[in-house]
């Protein structure tokens, strides 16, 4: 075979045995493969089809709901709460006025408004329960109004993320159906390998042909 030829095949050898570990080609196609098990539970078509369903019918809505809880809205109820709170202490007063001019224990007025009043007196006995509550969920509300008034754009800055997801179920497949990533180094480095012994042994070959068909001198005589 022309030495040419051979010399060509050798550096093309040289150069896929190296070229891998100039670009770093080992540590990065193991990164890529840690990158796709990583991702193959969450690419799953069931598993993308739950989270386009959550984004769309629970964290979209919410977006709807996430702007009016702010502080504005949570000092009106907390107006509400103090107005419950003085609804109950009257009410307490108001029945104790009722029972006596009616000349009536607070027990029998108690009992004559739960046959004749029966929501305004489930309401007067559960009031401090619903102030505990509802004061609770003031509470709640006051110290998240930052998070609430971030959701829009949360919601804008997901978007791209979920619409990308459930566009590349069938490339992510297609890319997982692929070999081991930590194969590809191989992939050049053998044929690199081959090329450079065989045209190796080539070129050695040629060589010890070419001395072998050199004529010894001949001896000079004194």
């Amino acid at each position: 075979m022309n030495r040419k030829l051979l010399w060509a095949f050798f550096a093309i050898g040289i150069v896929l045995v190296a070229m891998p570990l100039v670009i770093s080609l080992p540590g990065k196609a193991s990164s890529g493969e840690r990158m796709m098990q990583n991702f193959e539970p969450i690419m799953q078509p069931a598993n993308v089809a739950t989270t386009v369903d959550y984004y769309d019918n629970v964290f979209v809505p919410l977006g709807q709901v996430a702007p009016a809880l702010n502080e504005q809205t949570v000092a009106k109820f907390q107006g509400y709460l103090k107005g419950m709170s003085g609804m109950s202490a009257e009410g307490q007063k108001l029945m104790a006025s009722l029972a006596a001019q009616n000349g009536m224990t607070m027990a029998q007025m108690q009992a004559y408004m739960a046959k004749e009043y029966p929501s305004m007196a489930g309401l007067l006995q559960n009031m401090p329960q619903m102030q505990k509550d509802f004061g609770g969920l003031m509470t709640m509300m006051a110290a998240n109004t930052d998070i609430f008034s971030r959701v829009p754009a949360g919601l804008a800055h997901y978007k791209p993320l979920v619409d990308t997801m459930e566009t590349n179920v069938d490339n992510y497949e297609q890319v997982s159906s692929l070999p081991n990533f930590n194969l590809f180094t191989f992939f050049f480095m053998v044929p690199g390998a081959l090329l450079v012994t065989l045209a190796g042994i080539g070129l050695l070959a040629g060589r010890e042909q070419r001395v072998s068909h050199v004529a010894p001198r001949p001896t000079p005589s004194h």
